[in-house]
């Protein structure tokens, strides 16, 4: 494939590939294991759209700011003194040194090269030596600025300037997830898992997106909820995944205490997993980061009532990690192998018109959701 890829290469993605997901196939292999498509998903997709970076607690104050990349660009968040939330090009204006290094507090922004100094909203306040340059005002330098968002108790940026509010474009989201997890705010971080996963970032979607596996491959997980009720709905840029808890005693982790009797999940294109499964009150965020066509970096964070996991979220952590991780990451581990051979180029959506969880209709959406990224960016 040429560098950038060109029209027949887009009709080849796209073939196949049925509105109706009852008559569609997968994407193409190809989508998942060449390296130019990664890197043109990079732009096509990781540089337009909403990701995920924290929850609203890490830049709560005054003075918090955090660093970040973003797709390959360095992006520094803060909150400035009156409050408000900004992100910028992590970047000094006058000879491109990175300006803040990991998280903490600070008053102003200032260049570890020549200590050109900013303030929290990003405009220049000290340009030492410059006295005698001619058509020179600090008054108009400013960091270049980047999205920013918090929405349902996160943080989330967007590096095109051109792009809707999040809050917009999700649609009914924060509605649901204010529903079925009112106090998300008011959460704290508890613990992380991290995993670098042998596998293309949409394989490990696909995967994410249906439940059509878990009786085959998540045993554990099906006695925790009841897999007649799991239902899953897609809408815009979301999809919503629902059951009610299992109504008997479970392999997975104990529920005795739980004050949370549902599974609810959310997937928020292209790459937020949100999940509050039953038990006391958390928020678990799986974070995909491409890393390559055959590498995704996957951190799991469990957000909680209090900072220390309590004995039955200490167990939940060991079945999330021990368990259900480690079969899902064979599992897509398992598929990028078989996408590098010439055995299997795509295949057949399974669908389930009343949308129950065994349906791959949220594989499909979100295919369709990666075919109109490729569109927009051919087009443009």
């Amino acid at each position: 494939m040429n560098t950038h890829p060109d029209s027949r290469d887009f009709a080849r993605i796209r073939a196949g590939y049925d509105e109706n997901p009852a008559k569609s196939y997968s994407l193409n292999a190809e989508a998942y294991t060449e390296t130019e498509w990664a890197d043109f998903e990079r732009k096509a997709i990781f540089r337009r759209n909403w990701l995920w970076v924290c929850h609203v607690e890490k830049l709560r104050e005054p003075g918090s700011y955090l660093t970040i990349d973003v797709a390959g660009q360095p992006v520094c968040i803060v909150r400035d003194q009156t409050g408000e939330l900004r992100a910028f090009y992590n970047v000094c204006k006058h000879r491109a040194h990175e300006l803040l290094k990991g998280e903490g507090q600070t008053t102003r922004i200032m260049c570890p090269y020549h200590a050109w100094t900013y303030d929290l909203t990003g405009q220049l306040r000290r340009a030492p030596e410059t006295e005698n340059l001619v058509d020179f005002d600090i008054s108009e330098i400013c960091l270049d600025q980047v999205q920013v968002e918090a929405f349902c108790g996160f943080i989330y940026v967007n590096l095109d300037p051109h792009a809707e509010a999040l809050a917009i474009l999700s649609g009914d989201l924060a509605k649901e997830i204010l529903h079925w997890a009112p106090d998300v705010a008011d959460l704290t971080f508890g613990h992380r898992l991290t995993y670098d996963i042998k596998a293309n970032w949409k394989n490990v979607v696909d995967n994410f997106l249906e439940c059509y596996h878990c009786p085959v491959a998540h045993k554990d997980f099906c006695t925790l909820v009841d897999m007649d009720t799991y239902k899953v709905t897609t809408h815009g840029i979301y999809s919503s995944h629902m059951a009610d808890a299992g109504q008997s005693s479970n392999t997975a982790y104990s529920v005795a205490n739980a004050t949370v009797k549902t599974h609810a999940v959310w997937w928020l294109w292209p790459t937020t997993c949100l999940m509050r499964f039953p038990g006391r009150s958390s928020m678990i965020v799986m974070n995909i980061v491409p890393a390559g066509p055959d590498r995704t970096l996957e951190t799991y964070d469990f957000y909680l009532e209090t900072p220390e996991p309590n004995a039955d979220e200490l167990d939940a952590i060991r079945y999330v990690d021990d368990v259900l991780q480690a079969e899902d990451i064979g599992l897509v581990e398992s598929v990028q192998r078989g996408m590098n051979t010439p055995a299997f180029s795509q295949g057949r959506i399974v669908h389930d018109p009343g949308g129950s969880g065994k349906s791959e209709h949220a594989v499909h959406h979100f295919h369709g959701l990666v075919l109109d990224a490729y569109a927009r960016a051919e087009a443009g």
